[in-house]
């Protein structure tokens, strides 16, 4: 059976050239990059300049990158990292949006368990924050404001420009979660005004178990795991140098990408994607009117259970998703669109099809030879669509 994935916000293919880099650093290049002989040595430089790379995907220094573990690490550390400077006390306030992954959004529940209060800025129908309302949120205990970049789940991208601005008038520490953004637009750190900014491996065509954070220079930042002095003391741990290594080849890559125009081929097969499912009656864009990041789109199908589309799609070789992959098998529907306002039943009825670098004009031909007649067959069996359509 042939098969197409189209899921690529959960995760994406590991690029040839990623795994070639990478071959080496599991085998005849095995030194830990802290020890002085030449096999550590050795290793030293493929992570420096691995962290070259990463610098130049968002503008920003090589001493400024952090590798970690991946997103959620990232995500983690920027919040609590700043949280055990001056966060996590009783009546210290932190800004963040009511869409952000769980990453971001867990970590801020527990800084409200540890006594800190949180304010979850809304999101329009389109899923946009308004800076405005970031801006009259600040208080003078606001320690904190972090908003993501692009949203995982509709791809729609924040106006964190504008609110890097708020952050920095106000001489508060601004982060953004760029997980889903990095390798897809390109990013300038000083555009943006954030003070961290966290990257994934996985999400960019890079391995698993890899991520980044670019932590401005001069941001005060504590570490959450105590050990050896790797990472100029901000993330103890021997490093994952093969990991390491295919983030950085992920990101050069990402940067020549960029230089081809692979972005604006992207949205092109996206936007057809896209333009077709929309003809689909009872069909419409999450995100409308909202710019998103190239790949991206979720659409709700009124009458079906997205999570049975999923499942048929899959019979018939295509790989799609309801939402976040870390919520797969969720009762609740997604809180991103149910933050924008879509009722319970339209949200659990949207998909998101997201594109990788690999996937080609045949994919897309592929998924629309098959999604009208799934969607057309689950709502054949719907009553909830049939007593809809007889009203």
């Amino acid at each position: 059976m042939r098969r197409v994935y189209l899921d690529n916000n959960a995760t994406t293919p590991v690029l040839p050239e990623v795994l070639e880099a990478m071959r080496p650093y599991f085998g005849e290049h095995f030194g830990n990059a802290s020890s002085i002989h030449h096999h550590g040595q050795q290793t030293r430089a493929a992570v420096e300049r691995a962290r070259e790379s990463l610098a130049v995907l968002v503008g920003g220094r090589a001493s400024e990158i952090v590798f970690t573990s991946g997103g959620t690490e990232a995500d983690n550390l920027a919040i609590f990292g700043i949280g055990t400077t001056g966060i996590a006390r009783q009546g210290d306030h932190v800004i963040t949006s009511t869409i952000e992954h769980h990453a971001v959004l867990n970590a801020c529940k527990h800084l409200e368990a540890q006594g800190c209060e949180v304010t979850y800025i809304p999101v329009d129908g389109r899923g946009l924050v308004d800076p405005a309302d970031v801006k009259r949120a600040i208080r003078p205990n606001t320690k904190l404001i972090t908003i993501m970049l692009a949203n995982n789940e509709t791809g729609v991208l924040e106006p964190v420009a504008e609110i890097g601005k708020i952050a920095a008038e106000a001489d508060i520490y601004f982060h953004t979660d760029a997980v889903q953004a990095a390798g897809k637009i390109p990013i300038i750190v000083d555009d943006i005004g954030c003070d961290l900014l966290t990257i994934s491996g996985h999400k960019l065509h890079g391995p698993q178990g890899v991520g980044a954070l670019y932590v401005r220079k001069g941001t005060k930042l504590e570490p959450m795991l105590y050990g050896g002095r790797h990472e100029r003391s901000r993330r103890a741990g021997t490093e994952n140098v093969p990991g390491i290594v295919g983030l950085g080849k992920a990101a050069e890559l990402a940067i020549a990408g960029f230089e081809r125009g692979d972005d604006k081929k992207m949205a092109t097969l996206r936007d057809r994607l896209e333009r077709e499912l929309l003809g689909i009656e009872a069909t419409g864009l999450n995100g409308a009117g909202a710019p998103r990041v190239p790949n991206t789109t979720n659409i709700y199908f009124d009458g079906i259970e997205g999570e049975a589309l999923v499942i048929a799609l899959d019979l018939k070789g295509l790989a799609v998703s309801t939402g976040a992959a870390c919520s797969s098998g969720a009762i609740e529907p997604s809180h991103v669109l149910i933050a924008m306002g879509l009722s319970r039943e339209r949200a659990k009825a949207s998909i998101r099809f997201s594109l990788g670098k690999q996937n080609t004009v045949e994919d897309i031909d592929f998924a629309l030879g098959l999604i009208p007649a799934s969607v057309a067959r689950l709502r054949e069996l719907s009553p909830v669509y049939r007593g809809a359509v007889a009203k």
